[in-house]
């Protein structure tokens, strides 16, 4: 496909995996912890380096259509999330990362069997292959924590205000094993997980693109509120807090102190912009200019209760996680079901980031054998990942794939990509020609 798209052969290959969040939704972009494992599915791209100071990106994909600009100067479109958006975004943070101008251009096609828009990262696979592919046409080095960093901010250019776990994952992801990604300085753990047990992945169909709407920003906005109410609370200097973990670190407390003081400094009813600005003692414009970002400025009420109490609670829920796989006390599957459980119960009622065709396929796995089963990925669609039983796993599949697929008639082009079980992948390689 390649020769017929550009009359040539690559001279190397890059591919990038897609992740499962086993657990730890929404929270590493507060500051904490995470447990992903790298999936089977990835991102490839073959790569041709030219003389011209041309970027072509083709796609193997006819619904992608193809995409050409000069390479020195990269625009990015934050009102629409175009395929090749996500491409320019990992090109453009290596460039900057170096300081480089006079890119040399170069021919790229793209092939993924991540589903898109399901929650198993397939848009930061793409940046994360695309920043590789710029780092190795420039024959420059960095170590794969450092590409991690400048892929995790260079996916911002998008528009969505993300951690860094989707990019640490594909970088630093190993065959075998999940990792728990800690952040500020960034480093992976090796976490084992229970063998007698296997982690399925299910697509509820209901595609979620996060950069296309402003609930994801909203929930990240939300935080921040929340952090500086709490920072404010306990007299702390809040102007510089952003993330919830900050005020933890702040007052050398434990995460289940900052439930209580988030008991005991926020209420349940949600915040109107203006109670916020009395709270903080600032003006509406200071809120919206200073805080705010540009997609959450007339956003009319926060729910900065709820959202604290998830972030806290299921940071929390990722050290137990990791904690039962490391004793491996004779229920670990079961426990460890149990937190995946209480997980999606925070993220449908405390983080209001479900959907009901999620909350019924989490419902369906757990009826027919599943530990365990919450939401992954950011929600508001995309998949669900659930704790089966080895010996329950060929039924399972089996009864799930009727009871939501079949009956609910859903769109079975990909039905592969729609249900599967899957071990932990390696992470990001360069491929070279021969």
């Amino acid at each position: 496909m390649f020769n017929s798209k550009f009359g040539s052969i690559p001279k190397f290959y890059v591919r990038a995996p897609g992740r499962v969040n086993i657990i730890g939704e929404h929270i590493d972009y507060c500051g904490y912890s995470v447990l992903p494992m790298a999936v089977e599915q990835d991102m490839l791209i073959a790569v041709e380096p030219v003389k011209t100071q041309t970027l072509q990106l083709a796609n193997t994909n006819p619904l992608y259509p193809d995409f050409s600009t000069s390479s020195n100067n990269i625009q990015i479109d934050k009102t629409k999330p175009l395929w090749h958006n996500y491409f320019l975004c990992g090109f453009k943070g290596i460039q900057e990362h170096f300081g480089l101008s006079n890119l040399t251009g170069m021919n790229c096609l793209v092939d993924g069997n991540i589903p898109p828009s399901s929650g198993l990262s397939s848009s930061s696979a793409l940046v994360c292959c695309a920043g590789l592919v710029t780092l190795t046409v420039l024959g420059m080095n960095l170590s794969k924590v450092e590409l991690a960093e400048i892929c995790a901010k260079s996916e911002r250019y998008i528009g969505t205000e993300g951690g860094g776990m989707d990019q640490s994952i594909s970088f630093l992801a190993e065959e075998g094993t999940a990792k728990l990604i800690e952040f500020s300085p960034l480093r992976a753990t090796d976490v084992k997980l229970p063998s007698g047990a296997v982690f399925v992945i299910a697509n509820s169909c209901v595609e979620m693109n996060k950069a296309a709407t402003s609930h994801f920003n909203i929930r990240v906005m939300e935080c921040r509120l929340a952090a500086k109410l709490l920072a404010k609370y306990r007299g702390l200097q809040w102007g510089k807090v952003l993330r919830l973990e900050e005020v933890q670190t702040k007052l050398g407390v434990s995460l289940e102190e900052m439930l209580w003081i988030t008991e005991d400094a926020l209420h349940p009813e949600p915040y109107s912009p203006e109670e916020v600005c009395s709270c903080l003692g600032i003006s509406l414009q200071e809120l919206r200019t200073q805080i705010l970002s540009p997609n959450t400025q007339d956003v009319p009420i926060f729910k900065l209760y709820q959202r604290a109490k998830h972030v806290y609670s299921e940071a929390a829920r990722v050290l137990q996680f990791k904690k039962i796989c490391e004793e491996a006390p004779d229920d670990t599957v079961q426990l460890l079901g149990e937190l995946m459980n209480q997980s999606h119960a925070s993220c449908r009622d405390m983080y209001e980031c479900s959907c009901p065709e999620l909350d019924q396929l989490v419902d369906i796995c757990r009826k027919f054998g599943a530990q365990g089963s919450r939401l992954t990925g950011a929600g508001w669609g995309g998949c669900t990942v659930s704790l089966v039983p080895a010996d329950k796993l060929t039924s399972f599949l089996a009864n799930v794939h009727q009871a939501y697929y079949e009956r609910n008639n859903r769109n079975l082009t990909f039905e592969k990509q729609s249900l599967f079980a899957t071990k932990p992948g390696g992470g990001a390689l360069v491929f070279l020609e021969a």
